[in-house]
């Protein structure tokens, strides 16, 4: 509706999935295609590395609610020439798309290597965890308790509590509940 309402630019279709865009852009022939991170099926990354098998030369504009470090590098791998969080004001998300339309791209080259090296930074985090660390975190997860998850991975107690303290240091966190966060936004555990 935001962007039908604007003279110079027309809607051409709408897909909520990654197995409803490819069809849509091979009918519609789509200049720039805005699209969400999280689709029925997929993500936008998923969706654009499609729809560029079709299309090789369609721009992207990311509009998002997911902030997070992996949502700015999939939209740096997928060639976006905007990612856009939904609270932006509508006049942001219209100017986005007609700059990227006429071929801007408003992901600078600082904001990429800033996204990559958090992303260089997670990557370490996440390979830093051993095996016992990730199991410790998953049944954390799922609302274990220190003694219930040291009596299901039958070690001790003060084991468990290392191994959480060692979590801690690893991924910056001070608790278990922002471990668990922090280990969900990584794509650690889901």
């Amino acid at each position: 509706m935001l962007l039908s309402g604007e003279a110079d630019l027309e809607v051409c279709g709408y897909a909520r999935s990654v197995a409803d865009a490819v069809p849509l852009v091979q009918d519609t022939d789509p200049d720039i295609v805005v699209m969400d991170l999280h689709l029925q099926d997929g993500t936008g990354l998923d969706a654009a590395v499609a729809m560029r098998r079709v299309l090789p030369d369609l721009r992207f504009v990311f509009l998002t609610q997911d902030d997070s470090v992996n949502a700015w590098v999939a939209a740096v791998e997928a060639g976006a020439g905007a990612f856009i969080h939904k609270s932006h004001a509508a006049t942001e998300v219209i100017n986005a798309v007609r700059q990227v339309a006429n071929g801007a791209s408003l992901i600078s080259p600082s904001m990429v290597a800033t996204v990559l090296s958090r992303n260089n930074e997670q990557e370490g985090k996440r390979e830093s965890l051993s095996a016992r660390e990730r199991e410790v975190l998953k049944l954390m997860a799922v609302g274990r308790s220190s003694r219930e998850i040291a009596d299901q991975l039958g070690i001790s107690y003060a084991t468990v509590r290392s191994h959480i303290r060692s979590l801690d240091t690893k991924l910056g966190v001070h608790s278990k509940i922002e471990a668990v966060a922090t280990a969900r936004e990584m794509n650690i555990i889901a």
